[in-house]
């Protein structure tokens, strides 16, 4: 007897550690998944590629505008923000000051740099109907054009999930002394400025939470997924849409369902 209840504090005491120590196990990252595939990505590419979907969808571009800017984006620099690169380029997208893309500051930011390279794709005459490294080439005037066509299967992958096409299609995770204090104005104030007016601040029934309404269910995921991959950067704690709700603290978890989430509106904790 004595033994058997040994065993069961030993078992007790052993759940409680790993309770405490699961947060931590996973270290941080992303995950999206789509029925065309899945792919991993650090909290900075995540964020980056939200941000490429947030001005697509501000920008009323087809998903093939997605496509063809992440597949460029992954190419010129893996979805990352980067300080330089090949001579004066900088950026997701390495455009370079010296060509007329804009100062280094600007193109340094991922929601200014994407809008001008969604703005020179649109001027392409027909791009919709080009191949992908050609569409892209004519922007990017880079070295080697085909090395674009080899991310389309991702870059695919990668609209559908940041672009809202499929629903749920995001998580992110990071332990607990990865967080960040609350900053959720400055969160909505960000989102609004990737998505623009396309978005309708709803003044909040109480006052830990903000509710974001979006046009339609597919703009309302971008925007839960814009929400899921820079809840670390303003300290987001849970979002909620459709029927799912997504935790920090759970994060690696995913969504799970939650029958009191708003259909038509986003709400950010």
């Amino acid at each position: 007897m004595v033994a058997l209840v040994a065993v069961v504090a030993l078992s007790a005491g052993g759940w409680a550690l790993y309770t405490r120590a699961r947060p931590y196990l996973h270290g941080s990252g992303c995950e999206v998944r789509t029925a065309l595939g899945k792919m991993p990505l650090d909290l900075d590419q995540a964020a980056n590629g939200s941000t490429i979907a947030a001005v697509a969808v501000r920008k009323a571009l087809p998903e093939r505008a997605s496509v063809i800017a992440f597949a460029t984006a992954i190419q010129e620099s893996h979805m990352r923000n980067l300080a330089g690169g090949d001579r004066d380029s900088v950026g997701m997208f390495q455009q370079r000051p010296s060509q007329g893309w804009g100062s280094p500051d600007k193109l340094r930011d991922p929601v200014q740099s994407t809008s001008k390279f969604f703005d020179a794709l649109v001027k392409v005459k027909d791009y919709l109907d080009l191949d992908l490294h050609d569409a892209a080439q004519r922007v990017q005037r880079s070295a080697d054009g085909n090395a674009y066509a080899q991310h389309e299967p991702d870059a695919k992958v990668l609209a559908q999930a940041f672009g809202g096409r499929s629903a749920a299609s995001v998580r992110c995770w990071y332990p607990p002394n990865k967080r960040t204090d609350p900053r959720r104005a400055d969160a909505v104030r960000e989102m609004r400025r990737a998505f623009g007016s396309r978005l309708q601040v709803v003044a909040p029934a109480a006052p830990d939470y903000d509710a974001v309404r979006a046009p339609n269910e597919r703009t309302g995921w971008a925007v839960a997924a814009w929400a899921v991959t820079h809840a670390q950067t303003f300290g987001l704690s849970e979002v909620r849409f459709a029927g799912r709700h997504w935790r920090a603290s759970e994060g690696h978890d995913g969504w799970t369902h939650d029958a009191k989430a708003p259909a038509t509106t986003v709400i950010v904790r």
